[in-house]
């Protein structure tokens, strides 16, 4: 793939940090990697967004950022507060096609879950996502409750006719509680798509060195890692 669409469930589940390892992996093996940020809530102009934590961890990406807006809110919501311009889908998709004729990998980064409204107009990352023909990556929390929101998400790209690439867990706890465990095997039968990895909570507070060195241990082949699927959930059954 070249463009790579990653949404989340929601917000804090860990989508920047699954963002960086898969863009840490990549880099690892070789690829050039850029990282959009079509909008970017919640920071001052001079504070660090979505896209630098993903180059502080990752290492050497390119990463482009097309809107910032201070208050954190949903983009479209936070640009008519602030009186800014939002984001518009086309945009998101011309700012990723370009960044690919310069780069083996483009990750596009969206903000909290796919429908999240650029403008008010309704475009959304999966409006983006259709435009650009890119999977799509879903970054799911692990506890419960996941089940539903990550299976509506399922539902809503294959509505779309979009490609649903699998899902990752964002924030895998030190120790998983039984529903947690039990979503592993459940996850993939809800969403009809494969587990694709899972990010051990708190792993963003690693050095950047340590974090590159794990990152593929995290993610499963189909994203360039060396994670199993199977002997994971085998783990998670016991």
């Amino acid at each position: 793939m070249t463009v790579l669409v990653i949404t989340g469930t929601g917000t804090e589940v860990g989508k920047t940090i699954t963002t960086a390892a898969v863009a840490g992996t990549a880099l690892a093996a070789g690829r050039s990697v850029a990282v959009l940020k079509p909008a970017q809530t919640g920071v001052r102009p001079d504070e660090r967004g979505d896209a630098d934590e993903v180059a502080r961890l990752a290492g050497a990406v390119t990463t482009l950022e097309l809107a910032r807006y201070p208050e954190p809110l949903a983009p479209a919501t936070a640009a008519r507060r602030a009186g800014l311009a939002p984001v518009r889908a086309h945009e998101v998709a011309e700012a990723a096609a370009e960044l690919a004729t310069g780069h083996e990998l483009v990750l596009v980064e969206g903000a909290g879950g796919l429908l999240v409204r650029f403008d008010d107009e309704g475009g959304t990352l999966a409006d983006a996502a259709r435009l650009l023909g890119a999977p799509v990556l879903v970054v799911a929390s692990a506890g419960l409750g996941t089940l539903n929101t990550t299976e509506l998400t399922a539902r809503e790209l294959r509505h779309r006719g979009l490609d649903f690439a699998g899902v990752v867990i964002g924030s895998w706890p030190n120790d998983p509680d039984l529903a947690s465990r039990c979503n592993v095997a459940d996850l993939p039968v809800v969403t009809g798509a494969p587990l694709l990895g899972a990010v051990p909570s708190g792993t963003g507070a690693l050095t950047p060195a340590d974090f590159r060195t794990a990152a593929p241990s995290w993610l499963s082949p189909e994203l360039g890692g060396t994670w199993d699927a199977v002997a994971f959930s085998a783990r998670c059954a016991l």
